[in-house]
């Protein structure tokens, strides 16, 4: 029976977070506007370059954390804080370079005509020379195997690489965490396995939201479970895809 974790405890009143760790998420709480309750007191914390996946059924709320990681939705009570700064209105610009938040569909993310342009989005807009904004979009690129492309329309591009593109959009912000959602989903086996092959050699901190349980199995050391807004479980991917029952309770099924 493996060990499942409660959610870490409350930092005390006053006191600072812990800036070894990349993310902390503490007590948080939001509902929506309708009076839906998506998150109801999540609480985790993940360290510098730990890869961690985030599993769940449908509606479990993690989505909806991720979005406040870097600031598009604001929690009711709670708080975040990644790399020790707090996620605030105040600080939404230096977050949103700590936190590269890939979303499922990459057409959310690529607007711009040229993949160049989609890469040199970000560092433009934070007033870098050009010269640095073009050292970064190649640097990205090449981190994504996608170096020679910067020409390429975006439209054109296939699943796999605008994929690629999207994860190479955020790299060019230099981000402290990557925050992916179903990275996985609508990929052939040849794409799949590219993607799982980048994201293992990419030296950020993690947190990828997926129903792509092979991959959860390949790739990331531990996992946390959500289900109705809750952190229901944390600990040793191994152990936890062992427990079936777990699984089953909470919508899950083993690789």
């Amino acid at each position: 029976m493996p060990i499942v974790h409660p959610p870490s405890p409350p930092l005390p009143p006053g006191s600072l977070p812990d800036e070894t760790c990349a993310l902390q998420v503490e007590d948080v709480i939001f509902r929506y506007p309708d009076g839906h309750q998506a998150l109801s007191g999540v609480s985790l914390r993940t360290g510098r370059g730990e890869k961690v996946a985030l599993v769940g059924p449908n509606g479990a709320g993690k989505s909806t954390l991720m979005l406040h990681l870097n600031g598009l939705l604001q929690p009711q009570s709670g708080r975040i804080t990644i790399g020790g700064l707090p996620v605030t209105k105040d600080n939404l610009p230096v977050i949103r370079a700590k936190v590269g938040l890939v979303f499922q569909n990459p057409d959310d993310q690529l607007f711009s005509p040229t993949v160049f342009e989609d890469v040199a989005f970000g560092p433009l807009h934070m007033g870098l020379p050009e010269a640095e904004v073009r050292a970064r979009v190649g640097r990205a690129l090449l981190q994504v195997n996608m170096a020679g492309h910067s020409d390429r329309l975006s439209h054109h591009l296939s699943m796999g690489q605008k994929k690629r593109v999207a994860v190479a959009t955020v790299l060019s912000m230099d981000p402290e965490i990557l925050v992916l959602d179903e990275p996985s989903a609508g990929l052939d086996p040849r794409a799949r396995r590219d993607l799982i092959n980048l994201l293992r050699d990419l030296p950020q901190a993690m947190l990828v939201s997926t129903h792509d349980m092979r991959l959860v199995q390949e790739l990331f050391p531990r996992m946390i479970i959500m289900d109705e807004g809750r952190v229901v479980a944390d600990g040793p991917t191994g152990d936890l895809l062992a427990d079936e029952a777990l699984l089953e309770a909470h919508g899950l099924e083993p690789p």
